[in-house]
């Protein structure tokens, strides 16, 4: 008698040990699985081996219209069954779910809650019902059922098989749904992106020509006029040119986004791209009356970059600096060689960067000063493209402040060669 009892009792380990080898294979294979539609059909079928049942279902709980319905479910078409509602109130389901308690029925077709329409829809006779709720966090997100045991009725270790099988399920469910929502939000975005990027360089082309005849014909006006005339003919090449110079920059950054901008990388000193970008403000800083000091050492620092695409990005920091700068203010462009790297900044005594909007400052479109009330000028793009223009050969860029109207000083980081 002895040793039967130690044969019931070593066979009874043996079961436990493989439920709970079954039960970790399951949690680690829930947990790996973020394609909902398979995560649900593992479920029930893992539920069904589980408890050795018929078959196994999943409703979940629709927020927006209160109801619970068919996600998935042993043999069925999920699709299908979607369609039939499951009432909260009048239901075995929706019983487990107000209750968030295991129910165990093992002879439903007497109970009144028994709600006979999934039965003639899928043409399964419920025998015998299982149900428990699944929690995620502090609420329940639906309801776990087990139908017809095969050998014998539903016990209370089924029941607590099945709410280990619950728990883990809604944890996987719950994280499938933040991807797939993420994933859903991700193409919003990618989509609005292309939707802007084709917005910009449809309008940098178009308006490239009307824009070239107004320069020729102010350029025409202001070689023949007479004094007025040619002023102000001046003053419509003026304009034209800072429109030129905004399509240019919708046109760089819609090339930067689309990665087709071409760099034609050469060796070349990075005082002599300084002095190209130099060129290109010394005008706007001397309208403003702004002193530019130079802090370069005099041996030449070799680099690896395209200097056109380079000399732009510097231009776009320093055009940053002079619009942000009161008037008869210094501008410092400087550059020293750190080991392999040199290490270029532009500093201004302007209005200062606010510590929460150092990284921000480098976002398309974005202004530190509200849209309303500007006093600046500028589409918030330059930034952006000095930023790309820079990290796409290798190199990094930041910006520093004390804070607002403690000035700012742009740094980048390029290898040498």
């Amino acid at each position: 008698m002895p040793n039967l009892i130690k044969t019931g009792q070593l066979k009874e380990l043996e079961g436990n040990h493989k439920l709970l080898l079954r039960l970790v294979e399951l949690s680690v294979t829930l947990n790996s699985t973020l394609d909902l539609d398979a995560l649900l059909q593992l479920i029930t079928a893992t539920a069904t081996e589980l408890l050795g049942c018929e078959a196994a279902s999943i409703l979940l709980y629709d927020e927006k219209n209160p109801r619970l319905y068919f996600a998935a479910a042993t043999g069925s078409d999920p699709a299908q069954l979607a369609e039939i509602p499951v009432p909260i109130d009048s239901s075995l389901a929706g019983t487990i779910f107000r209750t968030n308690q295991p129910l165990i029925l093992n002879n439903a077709q007497q109970d009144p809650r028994h709600y006979s329409l999934v039965s003639d829809h899928v043409k399964v006779k419920i025998n015998s019902l299982l149900g428990v709720p699944m929690p995620i966090k502090d609420r329940t997100m639906g309801v776990l059922e087990a139908i017809n045991k095969s050998d014998g009725g539903f016990t209370e270790s089924d029941a607590a098989i099945l709410s280990v099988t619950a728990a883990h399920a809604a944890i996987a469910i719950n994280n499938a749904r933040l991807l797939r929502a993420t994933q859903q939000a991700l193409e919003k975005v990618k989509v609005t992106n292309q939707i802007k990027s084709n917005f910009l360089s449809l309008a940098s082309h178009e308006l490239r020509t009307p824009l070239g005849i107004i320069i020729g014909y102010a350029t025409f006006l202001q070689g023949g006029a007479k004094e007025e005339t040619a002023d102000h003919a001046s003053h419509v090449l003026g304009a034209a040119s800072q429109m030129r110079s905004l399509l240019d920059q919708m046109n760089n950054l819609t090339l930067l986004q689309s990665d087709e901008m071409e760099m034609r990388q050469m060796k070349i000193s990075i005082q002599d791209v300084l002095n190209f970008a130099l060129d290109e403000i010394k005008y706007s800083a001397a309208r403003r009356d702004m002193q530019l000091v130079l802090d370069f050492q005099e041996a030449p620092i070799f680099v690896h970059v395209d200097p056109e695409k380079t000399a732009l990005a510097f231009v776009n920091l320093l055009n940053n600096a002079i619009r942000f700068s009161p008037e008869g203010s210094e501008i410092t462009i400087g550059a020293v060689q750190q080991e392999k790297q040199v290490m270029i900044w532009v500093q201004d005594h302007g209005l200062g960067i606010p510590v929460d909007k150092l990284q921000k400052i480098f976002e398309e479109f974005y202004q530190i000063e509200p849209p309303q009330t500007r006093h600046y000028g500028g589409l918030g793009i330059g930034l952006t493209i000095a930023k790309g223009l820079i990290e796409a050969q290798g190199g990094d860029i930041w910006a520093e402040s004390d804070g607002e109207g403690q000035g700012s000083i742009f740094k980048v980081r390029l290898r040498i060669v």
